[in-house]
């Protein structure tokens, strides 16, 4: 097979590791070539705000597969290089002063940490959480305890260091814009059961809030608000969400709108380049629109499907989105689609109070959300539930004792 027929894979993280999986799943023989700018095989980020961050996992539980795995099945893995440049017209990759040619590409380049850019922003002790490196160098700030640590940011990655600084016995302080934490992911009234979570484990949460500066004179000392109070702190950790790395994309001239937009096979407005993962704005037939979503289960199988679609099998992408968080003693998955929660009706069933519940969102007596938290083996349920657009009994759907299997109306 020519050199021209190579697949070319841009990107470190899990999306671009289950590509290569599921290039070779359908049986593509022909050359491959990973390219990630990092200095290690494609890796998993969830522990790095989790596992890894508190000390329990080490830097090797991320990685998806070792060199070897890449070298057994046929894969050129060039880590620490940096690809600068697609070439549509003459179906070639730049690699510094290196042109590789390809068939195929998949963009699998991520999101980036959104900054913190007001006064103060470069001062040391203000910190970022995207790759590997960013989380040793935050665990090694925070695992002594005793720092006075602010976290701007109270979605996944704000709640998720707060709990990891504050179980390494930091003092710490989280910022939020909204009423409660997690507000316009899910709602009021479940927002306020990690608002609660974490006033129990001793973090001020500071709801309604802005930073307007970091003070300091090289260190950060303290966060200004809006409101001119100021809290001190030693260490800073910004978790203002992500944006698509959409830089090559969008210079070799593809479709950009909140990411790389694609159809349901993950192929761009090039018929030649696919894109997946936290980067891609994938059209999704269940929706009948796009949706691009930053979660490690879409990463997972995202990835394997598009390399599935690289491959020339027929592919069309309807998972439902799926996350998951731990902090503290309350574990949690999340499965459905958030964009039709608002106005919902809330049905729970289990124990509240103790933390231990399954809650849906139903929306015409349709399940089109569902969380359960601290309880187990029920997620794979509630995907059906939601994938089946079946009318629910909610007396059954809240009755703890009735198979979730058994509550269509």
């Amino acid at each position: 097979m020519a050199a021209h027929e190579r697949i070319i894979v841009i990107g470190g993280g899990l999306a671009a590791a289950r590509a290569v999986e599921g290039i070779r799943a359908a049986h593509w023989t022909g050359p491959v070539t990973v390219v990630t700018d990092e200095d290690r095989p494609p890796y998993e980020r969830p522990p790095l705000s989790k596992g890894y961050l508190l000390g329990s996992e080490e830097a090797a539980a991320t990685i998806v597969h070792d060199a070897d795995w890449y070298a057994q099945n046929d894969v050129d893995l060039r880590v620490g290089e940096t690809v600068t440049a697609l070439h549509p017209a003459d179906h070639e990759v730049a690699i510094g002063d290196e042109r590789l040619a390809y068939s195929k590409v998949l963009l699998t380049t991520g999101a980036e940490p959104r900054r913190f850019d007001g006064p103060g922003a470069g001062l040391t002790g203000v910190y970022h959480l995207r790759t590997l490196h960013d989380s040793t160098v935050l665990r090694t700030a925070l695992k002594d305890g005793g720092r006075r640590v602010v976290v701007i940011g109270a979605g996944w990655i704000g709640l998720e260091t707060a709990a990891a600084a504050r179980e390494y016995g930091n003092e710490v302080t989280v910022i939020g814009r909204g009423e409660v934490p997690l507000a316009s992911v899910l709602g009021t009234e479940l927002g306020g059961v990690f608002a609660d979570l974490h006033r129990e484990h001793g973090v001020d949460v500071r709801m309604g809030s802005a930073v307007s500066a970091l003070k300091g004179t090289r260190h950060v000392e303290a966060v200004v608000l809006g409101s001119g109070d100021e809290i001190a702190a030693d260490i800073v950790i910004v978790g203002l969400g992500a944006v698509p790395r959409t830089e090559l994309a969008a210079a070799a001239g593809l479709h950009i709108d909140n990411g790389i937009v694609t159809d349901s096979s993950f192929r761009t407005s090039d018929r030649d380049i696919y894109a997946a993962g936290d980067v891609a704005n994938v059209y999704h037939p269940l929706l009948g629109h796009h949706l691009r979503v930053e979660h490690w289960e879409t990463a997972r199988a995202a990835g394997f499907a598009a390399g599935r679609s690289l491959a020339g099998e027929a592919v069309e992408y309807d998972e439902i989105p799926y996350f998951f968080t731990d902090q503290y003693d309350l574990g949690m998955e999340y499965a459905g689609f958030g964009e039709r929660t608002a106005g919902a009706t809330l049905v729970y069933r289990g124990d509240r109070a103790a933390r231990e519940f399954v809650v849906f969102w139903l929306r015409d007596s349709r399940v089109v959300a569902g969380m359960n938290v601290n309880v187990w083996d029920v997620n794979e349920q509630i995907r059906a539930l939601i994938r089946s657009g079946d009318r629910v009994d909610p007396i059954l759907l809240a009755d703890a004792d009735i198979p979730l299997d058994a509550v269509a109306a």
